[in-house]
């Protein structure tokens, strides 16, 4: 999330956590394995997240008013952005399997987005998707600017506007 996977490196990984490298390469033989879980388990842990803020706020509108919380808490922990969106910057670089997992991640995100947004009667069925990609461009993108200001109340204030123009639940 710091570094993006470009960045990644086995030796930084094993000195970070206090092994040597060669462990790591014991369970991923390459980057790209490596990188392949690593992005499958963020949207996995997104999916959960995702459950949670449905469970918590059992009404459609409410979760979707907390939708942005997930893309926050990434800026406050050191002005990190989601994995995700560092990947999909670095999308033609990335190993075919791991391309998979990157969408997977916007995958997730659009299909509660779509359901939410039909739930809470915002838009029709067949308007869900397009309505949910929007906002989950908008999100990430707001994320990713207030990172590149290191200023994470201006992803607040994007979100503000966001819900005032209507592009996200008031």
């Amino acid at each position: 999330m710091a570094r993006g996977y470009n960045g990644l490196n086995f030796r930084d990984i094993a000195a970070e956590v206090g092994i040597k490298a060669p462990s790591i390469h014991h369970h991923f033989a390459t980057k790209a394995d490596l990188g392949v879980a690593v992005a499958r388990r963020y949207w996995e842990d997104t999916v959960e997240q995702l459950a949670a803020i449905s469970d918590e706020t059992p009404e459609p509108l409410g979760a979707l008013r907390r939708y942005p919380e997930i893309f926050r808490t990434s800026l406050s922990n050191d002005n990190r952005i989601c994995l995700s969106t560092f990947m999909a910057a670095e999308y033609d670089d990335l190993p075919d399997a791991v391309k998979v997992e990157v969408q997977s991640f916007a995958d997730v995100n659009v299909d509660w987005l779509s359901k939410l947004l039909v739930e809470a009667n915002i838009v029709e069925p067949g308007e869900s998707r397009a309505r949910a990609k929007a906002i989950y461009a908008a999100v990430s993108g707001a994320q990713l600017f207030a990172r590149g200001r290191a200023d994470i109340a201006l992803f607040d204030t994007m979100i503000d506007s966001y819900r005032a123009a209507g592009l996200l639940p008031a």
